[in-house]
Order: C-alpha cells, then sequence, then structure tokens
C-alpha cells in the first residue's frame, strides 16, 4: 500500500473500532462507570495500571478495585483512614499487590492536595509534540512521599528507554475527545498531537506489517518511530489510529 491507500485503510479501520460498542470488553469501562471527573481520572489511572494480561481478568479485577473504593474513588483517596487502607491489602492483580496499592492510594492524595490533581501534573510538564517527558516528570512527583521501591515498577518511565503502553493508554483516554463516545476528551489542557501510541504486542506487530516500524523491541525508540509515522497519517489526533492497530491484531488477526 502506498501511503494514501494505508491512510484511508487505517482511518476505515479507526471508524470500525473508534465507537461505543468497543467499550463493553475493554477497560475502558471501568472509568465509563462514572461522570464526575476526578472519578473517571482516578479509576482510568488505576484501572490503565493493572492493564496488562487477560483483557478480562484486567477489567474483573478493575471492577473489584473500585469496589474496595466503596465506588466513589475520588472521595475514598482525599478522605480515606488507615481501617480504610487496611482493607486494600488483599488485594491482588499479577505483581500489583496490596501494598502497591496502598501506596499508589497514598501516592493519589499527594498528587491532588500538593500538586492540583493529576491532570495539573501532565499539562505542566507535557510539550506540544510530546507529552513522555511529562510522564517521567509525573513518576517522579508521584513517589516523592515516602514510598515502597517495589511500587515504582508499576509506572514506567519513557526516559529509561520504556514505550510506557499503559500510561499512554490512560492519556488517550482522558486526552483525546473522538465524539464517538469512547475517549473521554475531560482533559482540555493537553493537546491530542502530543499524544502517543499505547505500543503493545499487538500495536506493535501490525505496525510492522503495515511498514509503520521497524524496530523489533517495543520500547521507547519504537514508540519514537511509530508515532513519527502516525502524525504524517494525521498531525492533529495520531493516536487514533490505536483503535485500527489494535483493532485489526486483537479482532481480526490480521
Amino acid at each position: 500500500m502506498n501511503k494514501t491507500e494505508l491512510k484511508e485503510f487505517l482511518d476505515t479501520k479507526v471508524i470500525q473500532y473508534n465507537n461505543p460498542r468497543f467499550i463493553e470488553s475493554d477497560p475502558i469501562k471501568i472509568p465509563h462507570s462514572f461522570s464526575k471527573k476526578e472519578d473517571i481520572e482516578i479509576a482510568g489511572f488505576l484501572t490503565a495500571t493493572i492493564a496488562w494480561g487477560n483483557r478480562k481478568s484486567i477489567i474483573n479485577n478493575a471492577e473489584r478495585f473500585m469496589d474496595l473504593l466503596d465506588n466513589t474513588p475520588y472521595d475514598f483517596i482525599i478522605n480515606h483512614t488507615e481501617s480504610d487502607l487496611k482493607k486494600l491489602e488483599p488485594f491482588v492483580h499479577r505483581t500489583f499487590n496490596g501494598q502497591d496499592t496502598i501506596q499508589f492510594i497514598k501516592s493519589l492524595k499527594h498528587i491532588y492536595t500538593t500538586h492540583n490533581g493529576l491532570e495539573s501534573v501532565f499539562a505542566k510538564h507535557a510539550k506540544t509534540d510530546t507529552i513522555q517527558t511529562a510522564i517521567s516528570k509525573f513518576k517522579s512527583i508521584f513517589f516523592e512521599i515516602d514510598h515502597l521501591h517495589r511500587t515504582q515498577k508499576h509506572i514506567s518511565d519513557p526516559l529509561k528507554n520504556s514505550a510506557a503502553k499503559r500510561i499512554n493508554m490512560f492519556l488517550r483516554w482522558m486526552v483525546r475527545n473522538d465524539k464517538a463516545g469512547v475517549d473521554f476528551g475531560i482533559w482540555k489542557s493537553i493537546s491530542p498531537a502530543a499524544l502517543s501510541c499505547p505500543l503493545d504486542v499487538h500495536s506493535g506487530n501490525i505496525a510492522r506489517k503495515l511498514g509503520l516500524l521497524k524496530r523489533k523491541q517495543n520500547d521507547a525508540k519504537a514508540l519514537l518511530e511509530l508515532d513519527t509515522a502516525l502524525r504524517k497519517l494525521d498531525p492533529n489526533d495520531p493516536v487514533k489510529y490505536d483503535f485500527a492497530l489494535f483493532g485489526l491484531g486483537v479482532f481480526e488477526k490480521f
């Protein structure tokens, strides 16, 4: 395919998958059960944090996570007591355990009470053409309070060559306003043009088959290569193509 044919093909796939039918089988369904901005972004962040492995398991555990937060994540984070934290100890998703869960709640409280919330931290450090430096800065702010060293591994750092798939996915959810009802678009202070594709096994394999990506590892260098290619197709909304790459990989086994 030439560039024009490739763009037409991918644009068709975006339309096919970027619609409300996508929500039910995707972890994004968890923040979609909330209406308050802070609840949506916290539910989205925590769900994205555990979004690796089997999708059904991710959704089930994210729902259990919200139940443990009394389905009022913002209120829980701001007003929790030590006894409230105690009930989080049994929570486990793969290597994310109860200690990590409690640390995330404490760090989120710090983010909201000291740094004016998640959006504010990312927006302060986002650049017009990339959000990756903001992710790295966010991680350092998230762990600037006393914390368990083991919990640091649950937030990736793009400046240490990570593709940071899960946090890029979360940022897509918050920033893109696709008017299709999937991504939320509730963060107005960051441009969708600065977003990066959530690069994983599926999107990486399809990107390579389509000639959008040559690098074999799914790391920060590969992400930059893929971002550069997608921005040539749509400089204003490059990560819409995540729907196409993901759909082709997961649903069509392209």
